[in-house]
């Protein structure tokens, strides 16, 4: 089922569903039918329906813009232990990073989906040592996708804008593209969501719609809030993703609080966001 631009949908792990019947009564609730949905890796999201994911998912009657893979092993405790943890960025889980993200390539395919979104990691400045072996990594990562006619949008937050733009740009892969998070920005202190928008604009390929402010010390993490409490400027960052034409969907992701906490949140989001696209 195709997804009108701008269409306004969830995250299905901000919901903390364990299975597709519950993700499906929390869109009814919501009045929503469009969710980017988690691959089902159990270090990431599990389902009840394991194997049988696809199936039913595709059965259930709402619309899936991708897919989210998350890898064993992230630890989100602490910036310093998502450097080290993160998508690609350690040598030594690199191989089984890849096996698992072929594994997740054909998911997606059996979702009906050709978009997987996922960190790539810290990606190392030009100039660095990792650079090359972290770039020969992605390019495995664009092969490998390539072969399943699947498109990997890298989720932006853990370096600036400008790198991952010079990034892409020495990849040359054309199917590699950005999964856009505006509070990832502020969470990771990396710069102007506004302003990374303006740089990444063609290379955007899906959204995160999420706020937060940034840290208050040094090397600890930004707090996320709900949107439009936050420092993102969200009426203004979906003026911006309209101005750089980015056409895909809006998709709320709520990482804070019990799920009857986010399901208010993300219900708020929605008013909110239509109150955006409306003025």
């Amino acid at each position: 089922m195709s997804v009108e631009p701008l269409a306004i949908g969830v995250c299905s792990w901000s919901l903390q569903v364990k299975n597709v019947l519950e993700l499906k009564k929390f869109l009814d609730r919501l009045g929503i039918d469009v969710v980017q949905i988690a691959c089902g890796d159990p270090h990431h999201a599990a389902w009840e329906e394991g194997d049988h994911l696809p199936e039913v998912a595709r059965a259930a009657g709402f619309r899936m813009t991708g897919a989210m893979l998350g890898f064993p092993g992230e630890d989100y405790t602490t910036l310093q232990t998502i450097q080290h943890t993160g998508g690609f960025g350690n040598p030594a889980t690199r191989a089984e990073r890849l096996e698992r993200l072929a594994w997740a390539l054909d998911r997606t395919r059996a979702l009906g989906l050709n978009d997987l979104m996922l960190h790539a990691g810290f990606l190392p400045e030009p100039g660095t040592p990792d650079r090359k072996p972290f770039l020969d990594t992605l390019a495995k990562v664009s092969d490998l996708a390539k072969a399943k006619g699947v498109t990997i949008a890298f989720e932006t937050g853990q370096e600036t804008a400008d790198l991952l733009r010079r990034t892409l740009d020495d990849l040359k892969c054309s199917n590699l593209k950005v999964n856009f998070d505006p509070a990832n920005m502020l969470l990771y202190d990396k710069g102007d969501p506004l302003r990374a928008v303006e740089i990444l604009g063609p290379a955007i390929r899906s959204v995160h719609v999420k706020d937060a402010n940034r840290p208050t010390t040094p090397g600890s993490w930004g707090e996320e809030v709900a949107l439009g409490q936050g420092q993102v400027n969200i009426k203004q960052f979906v003026k911006t993703l309209q101005k750089v034409g980015y056409r895909g969907s809006l998709c709320i992701e709520r990482e804070v609080g019990n799920q009857e906490q986010r399901l208010a949140d993300v219900a708020h989001g929605i008013r909110y966001l239509r109150e955006c696209l409306a003025g």
